[in-house]
Order: structure tokens, then C-alpha cells, then sequence
């Protein structure tokens, strides 16, 4: 008996490492399958921070005068404000213009006034004249035929002589209204018609000098809105054509974040809903941004799902959201993160 009692110490210290192995093996498989899917879910995590970009709303500058580039202002990243000058384009063509038109509002308002001063006083004189030699041959005339009408009655003069006398008369008559009415004319001066027509003309001519004189205000091209110079074209003594943009101005106030994100992450993003970002160029600076713009990125007219299992295919929509206030040294092109829901930060 004796002799079996080592053996079945033996055994059951064998059955005992056994199980504290066994034991040993079942925990770390344990613990491996715990790290193991840790690691999974925090490997996922990053997949819910969305990478925004800073966006600006930039004006182009441009004219309605075609020239050379006569001089520059300004500098790509300058500051302006509205109303500062920021280019000078010299057009040698429409100053000749304008110079031509106002030479021809000078003329048309010369025919105004020679129109508005009426008929010279040597032209109403000689109607006067004219006039005067008409009554007197009225006179004459009259006195003939009287004289002739007497001595035809008494027999003394053919029938043929007192027509004439007659003849004479009635057309000394009509040559005295004749002088009478261009005396009139002469006097009252030019017609209505003649008054209105040169005051147009007057008018038009002035409207050319405008004309010449708003494209001439091009020249000289001003900053429509506060903002900073982003990209300058044309260098100075280049040409420029009628509309061809100058430079772009970036406006101060106009600043926005642009997203793409999946579908299921749209609930935390609805529009009007206020968000919190980050930005890492600010030393991870936290702003607050308001969703004003929730649009489909679109798809091909034949798309399809292809997913087999029950799932579907994630559509993708751009965000866009405003600043609720400004952020100084916030620049287009900078990156902003959004932090969804559960994302490790």
C-alpha cells in the first residue's frame, strides 16, 4: 500500500498543474479576444471624424474698359476695404472719344442757341424792305388801273388795256401778302418743331459725353467689398479686354466650411443645427459653425445597390456650415475636423 501512494500524489499534482495551465490558457485567450476587439472598435473610431476644409467666397474684378494695364495698386494677400482703388487701365481710344463727343454736344448746343436767338435783325429788315416795295406797287398799280377802268367806260382805251391794268394790280396785290407773310416768319423766329428738334440734339450729344464718361469711371477699378487680394492676372503694361477679370478679391465676411459625409451621419447635421470643430492650424482651436446647406453629391443615372447581404450603398451629401462668429487668422484652405458622436478625440 505504500508503494501507491506516491503514484497518486504524483497524478494529482499532474491533474492540478493540468487545470491551473488549462485555466492559464482559458485567460489568455480571454484577454487576447478582449484586446482584440478593442482594438477593433477603437480602429473603427476614427472613421467618424469628418474632415471638413475652409472655403471663401471670392469677387472677380473687372471692367467695361478695354486697355493697358497702366498701373497696380495693390499686392496678392493685401487687405482693402470697399471703395479703395485697386487698378488703373489707360485706353487711348475711348478718351479720343469722349473727346469727340464732347466736341459734338458743343455743336449741337451752338445750332440751340443761334435756333433759341431766332432770325438775324438784317434778314427781318430786308423782309421789311421787301414788304415796303410791295405796297408801293400796290399803289402804283391801283392808280393805273382805276386811271384805265375810267377811261375804258368813257370809250377811250381797248378792253384789252384795262385787263392788263387789272392783271398788273391783282399780282402787286399777292406779292405784298407774299412780302407779309415772310416778314411774319422772319419775325416769330424758328418753329416749335425747329426748337424741340435742336434741344434733342442738344440731349443725345450730352447722352454720348455720359456714355464715354461712365466707361472712362472704368479706368480706374475699385474694391467692391472689404476682403484681401487673392490672385492678380495681368501684370502692369499688359492688355486687357473688355470684361477679362483683373484680379479675384476674397471677401473678409464670407468664410464657410464645406463636409462630405455619409448618409447615416446626417442626423447630428440637419441643417440650422449648430456644430462644434476644430481646427488644427489654430492649435486645435474648437469654433462653433451653424449647417446652412444639406445637398446630394448626386450619382450616375444607373446606379444600383451592390450590396448582397441586406445593407445598402452609403450615399454621400455635402455639408456646408458658417461660423457663428469671426475667427481671426481663419483662412480658406485650412482644415476643420468634426468630432461625431462617440469619436475618440
Amino acid at each position: 500500500m505504500a508503494s501507491n501512494e506516491p503514484n497518486i500524489s504524483a497524478t494529482t499534482a499532474e491533474k492540478k498543474a493540468n487545470r491551473s495551465l488549462m485555466l492559464t490558457l482559458i485567460v489568455v485567450v480571454a484577454v487576447v479576444a478582449a484586446i482584440a476587439v478593442i482594438g477593433f472598435i477603437f480602429m473603427n473610431r476614427p472613421a467618424d471624424i469628418i474632415e471638413g476644409q475652409v472655403e471663401g467666397t471670392s469677387v472677380r474684378i473687372a471692367g467695361k474698359l478695354a486697355g493697358r494695364v497702366s498701373e497696380i495698386y495693390v499686392e496678392e494677400g493685401d487687405t482693402v476695404h470697399a471703395g479703395d482703388t485697386l487698378v488703373h487701365i489707360h485706353s487711348s481710344i475711348v478718351e479720343a472719344q469722349l473727346t469727340q463727343a464732347e466736341a459734338m454736344k458743343e455743336v449741337a448746343a451752338a445750332q440751340n442757341r443761334k435756333v433759341d436767338a431766332g432770325t438775324r435783325t438784317q434778314i427781318i429788315q430786308a423782309a421789311a424792305d421787301l414788304l415796303a416795295q410791295a405796297e408801293a406797287a400796290v399803289g402804283i398799280t391801283k392808280k393805273t388801273y382805276e386811271r384805265l377802268e375810267r377811261l375804258y367806260s368813257e370809250g377811250v382805251v381797248s378792253e384789252q388795256k384795262r385787263d392788263e391794268a387789272k392783271a398788273a394790280y391783282d399780282a402787286a396785290v399777292a406779292s405784298r401778302s407774299a412780302a407779309a407773310s415772310q416778314l411774319s416768319l422772319a419775325r416769330q423766329g424758328a418753329q416749335r418743331e425747329d426748337k424741340e428738334s435742336a434741344a434733342a440734339m442738344v440731349q443725345a450729344a450730352g447722352g454720348n459725353v455720359d456714355q464715354v464718361e461712365a466707361l472712362l469711371q472704368d479706368s480706374y477699378l475699385t474694391a467692391p467689398y472689404d476682403g484681401t487680394i487673392d490672385v492678380i492676372y495681368p501684370e502692369a503694361g499688359e492688355l486687357v479686354s473688355l470684361g477679362a477679370p483683373v484680379m479675384n478679391l476674397l471677401l473678409e465676411d464670407k468664410r464657410y466650411i464645406t463636409f462630405n459625409v455619409r448618409e447615416e451621419l446626417l442626423n447630428d447635421l440637419k441643417k440650422g443645427s449648430e456644430v462644434t470643430l476644430t481646427v488644427p492650424a489654430l492649435g486645435n482651436r474648437e469654433i462653433k459653425a451653424t449647417v446652412y446647406y444639406v445637398r446630394d453629391m448626386g450619382s450616375y443615372a444607373t446606379w444600383h445597390s451592390t450590396k448582397a447581404t441586406g445593407s445598402y450603398d452609403s450615399r454621400t451629401f455635402q455639408i456646408k456650415a458658417r461660423p457663428t462668429e469671426a475667427v481671426e487668422g481663419l483662412r480658406p484652405g485650412m482644415s476643420v475636423l468634426y468630432y461625431h458622436k462617440g469619436a475618440d478625440r
